[in-house]
């Protein structure tokens, strides 16, 4: 237990006492400082439980300078075979206790480590015992005019009583030999220190970047230089290729998600330093006393190597993984990026793992070593790795999501426990414990915001064009983030435990929020049969609400905004924009436009409230109907009660039976049949704003990407006006 963790808990917890009086204040400043404090609360918990191996543990523990001399030395002397005291005192109070055996080592420093000599010094502090250098020097003395040289040692021979004389030129050797063993630990610890720093940097530069957007607006929209304009177009907004949220195929069978130019080069300076500190400062020295064989020191110090680096980024890969994890709002990444950062780091540390096993193992069965409890742990731990890695295979995960995500819970809890027994003795607890107190705290943080919003009973509808309609009930104090997304639970005994991300809208009266769900595999699938033979195809099903995560995007700071929706992804990019609607003073200029690309018009059905909405805003909406022929499915707006209604509120027609009817409703939207040409419509949103332009865009993943090349493309502009793109899709499996 870490008892200054356990001091702040308790202040932290009287704190919060006054803020757990139930009571309803609609203070938005009062939640947010309750929030801070239970956060708070439960960060100073984790801290509290801290185990004293962990406390003791890298990267607080190293072993220095100081050390590496006094071992090599130790060394040195136990190889004499002379013992300077009895079998059951430690070696540090012999040294301070025993005048023979201090002036032996006395003179090793004095010829090979003159720098530590304080260090020996101070040592002996501990057992009461005060030594100072006049004392050093006497020692010296004592040693040149009576150390012998050590004899064989014989059952029932006395303690030494005079210093054992020692080869000076292998002190050098010994010094030499324990500077690159024990240094190791401490560079393998600094290395994986640095890599943990390279992420850490990236992160505080991308927050710079994207927080000036929000904090300084007005400058931003002014920053066109061709400098800043190159690396925008070339590096940080374009897909490595054409693809990003479409997945890459390789092969019949095999394809995965590509990140952004950006997010590849941070992937490969990362690379990068992990090969280099991988790599440097591993040598081998001739007669060397601690590694017979040069490849016994290589396997050995790689084996080190790559087991602290790895163990100093697994911290990272956790973090990266969580929906709660704070660099969310700190760099206003979206949870899609860090996701794919979690991906890639843990492929850097189960390779580091992979070549710490193979080391090991290589290195144990030369010199005849017992694996002990702690190797098996090991082994379980890099099996866990291993098949984490083969089962996040993009097509394994999308052929059955249900199951890899059990499995790939199971497997990281037996990884991170299975490394932390196996590590117990030497001195890395701290990284697994903290690996360990990041996932709790996510997942105690995830419990705690549904019990927040509650479990309600929500209006769930088969719509229209294999569509879900989810109307669910929210608290009052509960607030939407536009453009965010929810994670749901449907509490059915079948897939209860599952829970998907959708975007949502929220109701004109504030009192629901609306998700709309495309009927795929898994749960939508089996909600879709459900409800196909319901009643009206609806049902009253209690669900479970974890959010709202995400962040509004700075699209409203420009000039022009212009929102493109594919598909069932409009729900998002129309919260956002009526967001923004909402709150644009009625004297601004800006402009705002909406585009939605569907198949059919039984598309427009299912979203027709929040189309008619549209009519008291200044959005400029447009429609594409990919595939205008297909026929439309009568649609009634006759009872049930509008907060019921799935469909359509109060209209001009109590049956829309045709595409006229349809159109009638939204006269106030055009609508065209046939696919956007996406270069022109970007070139054409640019060339008309009078200044500033972002595209925001949510949909089918083909046209997401045609839209990010678009704008990238068109970022150097002739007439240098400022082109953002920000990006509501989120794939991670």
């Amino acid at each position: 237990m870490y008892y200054p963790g356990l001091y702040a808990s308790a202040a932290l917890a009287i704190l919060l006492v006054p803020f757990l009086v139930p009571i309803r204040i609609k203070s938005v400043t009062y939640r947010r400082i309750k929030t801070i404090l239970i956060l708070c609360l439960i960060i100073s918990l984790f801290v509290t439980l801290t185990p004293e191996t962990a406390q003791i543990g890298a990267p607080f523990h190293k072993y220095g300078k100081a050390k590496i001399a006094f071992f090599g030395c130790n060394y040195q002397i136990k190889l004499t075979q002379a013992e300077f005291c009895h079998p059951n005192a430690s070696l540090e109070w012999c040294y301070c206790n025993n005048f023979s055996a201090f002036a032996t080592i006395a003179h090793c420093y004095d010829v090979g480590h003159k720098d530590e000599v304080a260090s020996l010094l101070g040592m002996c502090k501990e057992f009461n015992k005060t030594l100072t250098r006049s004392m050093f020097e006497h020692a010296n003395c004592f040693y040149d005019d009576k150390a012998i040289y050590p004899i064989q040692k014989f059952p029932g021979s006395e303690l030494a009583k005079y210093p054992v004389k020692l080869n000076d030129s292998m002190i050098y050797v010994f010094k030499q030999s324990y500077e690159l063993f024990l240094g190791n630990y401490d560079l393998s610890i600094d290395y994986g220190a640095y890599l943990a720093y390279y992420f850490i940097g990236v992160m505080v530069l991308v927050s710079l970047g994207n927080w000036s957007k929000m904090l300084f607006p007005g400058l931003t929209k002014l920053i066109t230089d061709p400098v800043t304009n190159w690396f925008r177009k070339n590096i940080s907004t374009p897909a490595v290729s054409r693809h990003k949220t479409n997945e890459y195929p390789m092969g019949s069978y095999f394809d995965m998600l590509v990140p952004t130019r950006l997010e590849s080069l941070i992937l490969v300076g990362a690379t990068i330093l992990t090969m280099k500190f991988f790599i440097v400062h591993i040598e081998y020295v001739e007669g060397d006393p601690i590694f017979h064989t040069k490849i016994d020191a290589y396997l050995r110090n790689y084996a080190v190597r790559a087991s602290l680096m790895g163990s100093s980024i697994t911290p990272l890969l956790v973090l990266f993984g969580g929906r709660n994890n704070f660099l969310q709002w700190v760099t206003r990444w979206d949870y899609s990026t860090f996701i794919m950062f979690h991906r890639w780091i843990s492929r850097l540390a189960v390779l580091l793992f992979i070549i710490h096993t193979y080391c090991y193992k290589i290195f144990f069965l030369r010199i005849n070593h017992e694996f002990g409890n702690y190797v098996y742990w090991g082994g379980a731990a890099m099996t866990a790795g291993m098949a984490i890695l083969v089962q996040g295979i993009l097509y394994l995960r999308r052929r059955n999501y249900e199951v890899f995500l059990i499995l790939h819970i199971i497997l990281a809890a037996v990884f991170i426990f299975g490394a932390w027994v196996h590590v117990n003795d030497f001195y890395c607890v701290w990284f697994y414990y903290t690996s360990a107190a990041i996932w709790g705290f996510d997942r105690l943080v995830r419990i705690l915001r549904l019990y927040a919003f509650g479990f309600p009973e929500a209006d769930v509808y088969l719509l229209p064009d294999d569509t879900l309609k989810v109307v669910v009930p929210k608290p009052d104090e509960w607030e939407a983030v536009p453009g965010g997304h929810v994670f749901i639970h449907f509490l059915r005994w079948k897939y209860f435990w599952q829970s998907h991300p959708f975007t949502y809208v929220v109701s004109p009266d504030n009192k629901n929020i609306v998700l709309y769900c495309k009927v795929k595999g898994g749960v939508t699938k089996a909600l879709g049969l459900h409800l196909a033979k319901q009643p009206g195809q609806h049902a009253r099903i209690r669900v479970a609400v974890e959010g709202a995560y995400g962040e509004t995007t700075p699209a409203h700071y420009a000039d022009t905004a212009v929102f493109v929706a594919g598909g069932n992804g409009i729900p998002g990019i129309y919260c956002e924009v009526m967001d923004m609607a909402d709150k644009l003073p009625s004297n601004s200029n800006r402009r705002m436009k909406l585009y939605w690309v569907v198949r059919d018009y039984n598309s427009l059905t299912w979203f027709l409230d929040e189309l008619k909405l549209l009519k008291t805003t200044k959005i400029e909406t447009t429609i594409y109907v990919s595939r205008p022929l297909n026929p439309l499915q009568p649609v009634t707006n006759k009872s049930p009660p509008l907060e019921l209604q799935p469909l359509l509120g109060s209209g001009t027609h109590d049956v829309i039976t045709t595409k006229e009817d349809l159109r009638l409703e939204l006269a106030h939207i055009h609508i065209f049949e046939g696919r956007p040409k996406i270069d022109k419509l970007v070139e054409q949103e640019i060339e008309e704003s009078r200044g500033s332009t972002a595209f925001v865009t949510c949909g089918h993943p083909a046209m997401v990407d045609d839209i990010r090349a678009e704008a990238a493309r068109r970022i150097d502009n002739i007439e240098h006006k400022r082109v953002d793109y920000y990006e509501q899709l989120q794939v991670w499996a």
